[in-house]
């Protein structure tokens, strides 16, 4: 077991920090700096890499003892103290240190013999301030290399600088961090990633902090000594691993050492790295079968891809008989099945235990074997396993049982759990139940539904963690499944959690068959442990993603693969930072397939500064954006989900308003603007007019994914979306990375009907830009809208994108939409005939049943097209890395419930939810002139998580959600003309109103290391599950032109706190075009049109939240309403002919007035529309 080995924890009483116990081996540790974008550094996959000695070894050089890995700080002599018979020779402008650690409590202070270091401008000679060398000093100083980053596709830094103070830090209030993925392979392009074999020094590390060697460390006394660039640690060369160094102070021999010229090398790790042999690629099987998992055919598909993926599975070899890889496989309904796979056998044996309290391995050694040696008896059982069940009669199932079953055959070996449930498990150790109330959804209490109800499955999956087994969860729920509690597993043993909501396999079957084949075959790292450290004097307070926490800052994974993605939060530690650069430093200690130790590092530095703008000029926005969004679910699990909202907001509107105010000066201890660069001092050149200062290049797309975040399943309000659908979204989006959080969130949408006949064909420009990373305006610094997209291996032409708003959609036409998981394919009611029969093998949907109905995929032109599209779009360029199959959905234009979900989408029209009532235009209106400021928000703000007054109303009264489309004046926009008007005339075009969009973006403890999740709750929940959404044929035209644009209201009141609020929408510039959309030229001079077209300006604020709703609507109000969602509970349920009780559909009257408390609860049940309990 390797947790002993890498626990993190204090040393025992009379043993320096960091030294290990006799027989134990010191904790692993790591950091890494982040990239600034479209930057990196050579690196790929250590099966595809090159492999160094080291020079000098093998040649009889003195041999030195290894130091294990360590701990943190306190490792080795402390600072300052010198080793027994060396004598420590100062340098040009070094003062010579006392002998002896510094006393306690004063690491980092002044000690007696130290230079006290003076202000700026007066550092000692060849030192920089705080004691680490400066960029030109001599005796070690190092001319650093900005450009030697780690590539994109590994770790993205949302700040390529880092503020010099914590008081110009807060007041940005930048997510400072980054997002990693330390097994991932570089980007194309970027080389490979060198394996470094140590030579008889061993792995050189800092004796205090246990850095590793790297790229940016100084050396001094002709390379007799080299100071860590982490801890500023002078540590000595040993004999083996010296080289003289060149008249840059930089070693001869950099340029064949990897560890020296590289940000990311890999480490042959020798044997002081583990405690025990490397473990065997293992993995298990676990089954519910009960009628549930049997009548849904997911059984068919799981056995299917198991066994095309057997040959492929980590460990397997090259067929030369070296097959390391290890098999099991239990079931489960009311009892436990084991099969017995007996080597040389041909046929399973099936044994039942019946009795859950008293568990027993009836045939331990045959459980978990050999596949090589087990071949044909695994192949026999998954040939029958989906029929071995079909006369089951069991409704319940014993998880729990079956978990701690498959726990006694695996925690010998460890490995990767895969387990395959349909139902809730009701039986045993582990057992759960239906919770919560309807009237807790879209209420401050519905985060309650979003905790684990048992500590159960966290116990559990702790002892899974230390026993280095990893639970990847597949769940097919047809009803409410609590995914919140079940995850936990996945969480904590650094898995995975997929939901495919009402299994159907012609409508899932390619997607759930791609997943588990990429889990089975992709290149994992066992074992593993991972640790990030910085410089000092700033710290990581937080770490985001699935995994365990050792000790303070360890973070154990049982498995790591490219789809394991980390975030972090990166703070000072210290007031000020007195260095010109911050290290990072990120090692990942793992057992490869091959049963060999190794540990890669990738480094990188920061440079510090005290300007603003220069500050502010170093955000990379999508990465911001991904780490906010960890962040935000974060808060929202903490506390409720209208703070997390209110993070986002506000983090958004601060940043922006931030930007926008200039460097500054300080004149006798005040702060004080920077001289204006005009004569005249125009107000407004450093931000004193806020909305005069045009918004920064690289930010201009932040208000764009702040407003997607909020709109998205994860976090957008109302009562319609489902506990376990906004879990699943979380789980989601806490495993992916930068690129693929944009998609998800702000998804893709192209015209397919009017396709130019180079689209969909692999590209055969030169220097066409992938745009499968997410070559998106704002990211890549060499993309421009006019650049042609393409996605995938093959670079496959991409059409361009449209802006996400019902305005684009016509009824002549084909739409796809793809947000990175699921295509979505929107066809209008007239489209053209010729059209369908090449994509739908129909000329007609009138009257088909739209579940029948399969996209063509080859046979013409189109077809294949179109294809190549969607394929592309889910290809990562790694082609190790196999490629996920999109779940492929039919709307027709006019079927209500799917249509509505469909829309939730268009992120650039209004929502009918408090939070979301913005339209793209009008919030970025709202952050450019927020209310409170007179030219923009302060930098400040009201702290995260902290309540924001005047929650922004609908306009109008709210409908109930469990409204039905096509209720209201009958033109199936509930009380709002429709989209379009009327339905277009042959030949009509669709007018292309408003600027086009961005280019398309391609392709421990779960959700921060300090985050509580325990707090059950004992309410009953009747809420169904999310499950497909049914479809019903209505009047529901989509937009043709037409759309009015029309001019925004004033700027709302002031807000108490200064907090932003959505009350009456504030006034947009008239002349300037909107940031992160070019305005065509057409419309330069006029107001940008509204989005959502939907007409009207809003409403007068009703209160905000907190507040009672508003009372009824006018008649005016009530014509300008725009589509609502769907009813809550009802997206996987038929939609009624009519609206429920008390609901006016989307048009229809308003609510009955507030409730008794006045607080804005939710109306009573029967208004929610939603489903029968649970049959």
């Amino acid at each position: 077991n390797h947790q002993s080995q890498f626990n993190g924890g204090p040393p025992p009483p009379g043993q320096p920090m960091g030294q290990p116990m006799m027989g134990q081996q010191q904790p692993m540790g790591g950091s890494m700096g982040p990239p600034p974008p479209g930057q990196g550094a050579p690196l790929n996959h250590p099966q595809q890499s090159k492999t160094f000695m080291q020079p000098g070894q093998g040649h009889g050089a003195p041999a030195m003892m290894m130091q294990p890995p360590g701990a943190g700080a306190g490792a080795g002599a402390p600072m300052g103290q010198q080793q027994p018979g060396m004598m420590m020779q100062p340098g040009p402008g070094m003062m010579m240190q006392q002998p002896g650690p510094p006393a306690p409590g004063t690491f980092g202070a002044v000690q007696p013999g130290m230079m006290q270091p003076g202000p700026p401008g007066q550092g000692q000679p060849g030192m920089g301030m705080g004691g680490a060398p400066a960029h030109n000093a001599p005796g070690g100083a190092i001319d650093v290399d900005y450009k030697n980053v780690i590539p994109g596709a590994i770790f993205r830094p949302t700040t390529t600088m880092i503020p010099s103070t914590a008081s110009m830090a807060s007041s940005f209030k930048v997510p400072c961090g980054g997002i990693l993925r330390p097994f991932a392979n570089p980007g194309e392009g970027e080389g490979d990633i060198d394996v470094v074999h140590p030579s008889a020094a061993g792995i050189v590390r800092c004796k205090r902090c246990r850095t590793y060697i790297n790229a940016f460390v100084s050396w001094l006394e002709n390379g007799r000594r080299w100071r860590c660039n982490i801890c500023s640690q002078l540590n000595e060369t040993a004999s083996a691993y010296f080289c003289h160094l060149d008249d840059r102070n930089q070693r001869r021999d950099k340029e064949q050492r990897p560890e020296l010229s590289k940000s990311v090398v890999e480490w042959v790790a020798p044997s002081e790295y583990m405690v025990r042999a490397p473990q065997a690629p293992a993995f298990f099987f676990v089954f519910d079968v009960s009628v549930n998992a049997v009548r849904s055919g997911m059984l068919h598909t799981a056995a299917k891809a198991i066994k095309n993926s057997l040959d492929t599975l980590p460990g397997m070899g090259n067929g030369n008989g070296d097959a390391r890889t290890m098999v099991g496989f239990i079931t489960f309904d009311t009892a436990v099945h084991y099969y017995s796979l007996k080597p040389g056998s041909s046929n399973p044996q099936m044994m039942v235990v019946g009795d859950l309290d008293e568990l027993f391995v009836p045939a331990p050694n045959d459980l978990l074997v050999y596949l090589k040696d087990s071949r044909e008896a695994v192949d026999n059982l998954l040939d029958n396993l989906p029929t071995m069940f079909n006369a089951t009669t069991a409704n319940s199932s014993c998880l729990g049982p079956a978990l701690k079953a498959a726990f006694t055959v695996m925690k010998a070996v460890g490995g990767k759990m895969c387990l395959f449930q349909s139902s809730m498990p009701t039986l045993g150790d582990g057992a759960i139940r239906a919770r919560g109330s309807e009237r807790q959804m879209g209420t401050p209490n519905e985060v309650k539904l979003l905790r684990p109800q048992s500590q159960w499955y966290k116990d559990t999956a702790v002892e899974f963690s230390r026993a280095q087994i990893s639970v990847d969860m597949f769940l097919f729920p047809s009803e409410y499944i609590d995914v919140a509690t079940l995850s936990e597993l996945s969480k904590i043993t650094a898995g995975s959690t997929y939901t495919y909501v009402g299994y159907n396999p012609a409508v899932h079957g390619n997607q759930f068959g791609s997943q588990l084949h990429r889990r089975l075959t992709q290149d994992t790292a066992f074992e593993s442990v991972l640790r990030v450290r910085c410089t000092k004097g700033m710290r990581i307070s937080n770490f985001y993603g699935n995994f365990f926490v050792r000790g303070t800052d360890l973070l154990a994974l049982p498995n790591c693969s490219a789809d394991s993605v980390f975030g972090f939060d990166l703070v000072h530690e210290d007031q000020s930072i007195n260095v010109p650069y911050v290290t990072l430093q990120s090692a990942l200690l793992y057992t490869t397939s091959e049963g060999e130790r190794r540990i890669r590092v990738a480094t990188q530095v920061l440079r510090t500064t005290t300007r603003n703008t220069e500050f502010m000029a170093s955000i990379d926005s999508q990465a911001c954006i991904a780490l906010l969004s960890k962040q935000a679910m974060s808060v929202g699990l903490k506390t409720n989900l209208d703070n997390a909202r209110n993070r986002l907001q506000q983090s958004c509107v601060d940043m922006i308003a931030a930007s926008k105010g200039g460097d500054t000066r300080t004149v006798s201890g005040y702060t004080m603007p920077a001289p204006s660069p005009n004569a005249g001092g125009a107000p407004g050149a450093n931000g004193a007019g806020g909305e005069s200062k045009e918004m920064p290049e690289n930010l201009k797309s932040l208000p764009l994914y702040t407003l997607a975040l909020l709109k998205n399943v994860a976090f957008r309000g109302g009562t319609d979306v489902h506990p376990d659908e906004r879990y699943a979204a979380y789980m989601a989006l806490s495993t992916m990375m930068v690129t693929d959080t944009l998609n998800f969130v702000h998804p893709r949408l192209f015209s397919i009907h009017d396709m130019e006949p180079h689209v969909g064909m692999p590209s055969s420009l030169e220097g066409d830009d992938d745009d499968d990373d997410g070559a998106i305006a704002g990211e890549n610094s060499t993309a421009t809208a006019t650049a042609t997209a393409t996605a995938g291996r093959n670079k496959i032409v991409l059409p361009p994108a449209i802006n996400l708003s019902v305005e684009r959609l016509n009824s002549e036409g084909v739409f796809l939409l793809d947000n990175g998981k699921d295509a979505i394919v929107w066809v209008g009611r007239a489209a053209n005939p010729a059209v369908l029969s090449a994509l739908l093998g129909v000329e007609s949907l009138e009257g088909v049943d739209m579940s029948q109905v399969r996209l063509v995929t080859s046979g013409n032109d189109l077809a294949s097209r179109l294809d190549c599209m969607i394929q592309a779009l889910h290809e990562e360029n790694d082609p190790t890395v196999p490629a996920v199959a999109p779940k492929v959905q039919i709307i027709r234009e006019g079927d209500g419930g799917m249509e509505a979900r469909f829309f939730w989408n268009f992120i650039e029209d209004r929502a009918q939810f408090n939070g979301g009532t913005f339209s793209y235009d009008e919030f970025m209106a709202f952050v450019n002139r927020p209310p409170g400021a007179a030219g923009g928000a302060p930098p400040g703000g009201m702290p995260p998580g902290a309540p924001m007054g005047g929650m922004p109303p609908g306009r109008g009264p709210m409908d109930p959600p469990g409204g039905v489309p096509g209720m209201g004046n009958g033109n199936g926009m509930g009380g709002m003309a429709p989209p379009g008007g009327m339905p277009p005339g042959p030949g009509r075009p669709m007018q292309q109103q408003g600027p086009p969009p961005p280019m398309p973006h391609g392709h421990g403890h779960g959700g921060g290391m300090n985050m509580n999740n325990n707090n059950p709750t004992p309410h009953h929940m009747n809420a169904a599950p999310p499950s497909a959404p049914m479809m019903r044929n209505g009047p529901m035209p989509p937009n043709n032109g037409g759309g009015v644009g029309v001019g925004i209201g004033g700027p709302p009141p002031p807000n108490m706190g200064g907090m932003p609020m959505q009350m009456q929408m504030p006034a947009a510039p008239s002349t300037a075009p909107v940031p992160g959309r070019p305005t065509p030229m057409s419309m330069s001079n006029q107001a940008p049109p509204m989005s959502g077209g939907y007409g009207g300006p809003p409403p007068p604020s009703s209160g905000g939240y907190g507040a009672g709703p508003p009372g009824p609507p006018s008649s005016l109000q009530m014509q300008m309403q725009p589509p609502g969602p769907p009813g809550s509970g009802q997206y996987g349920r038929p939609v009624a002919a009519g609206p429920p009780p008390n609901s006016g559909g989307y048009g229809g009257p308003a609510a009955p007035g507030p409730p008794p408390n006045g607080h804005g609860n939710p109306p009573p049940p029967q208004q929610y529309g939603m489903p029968p309990p649970p049959r």
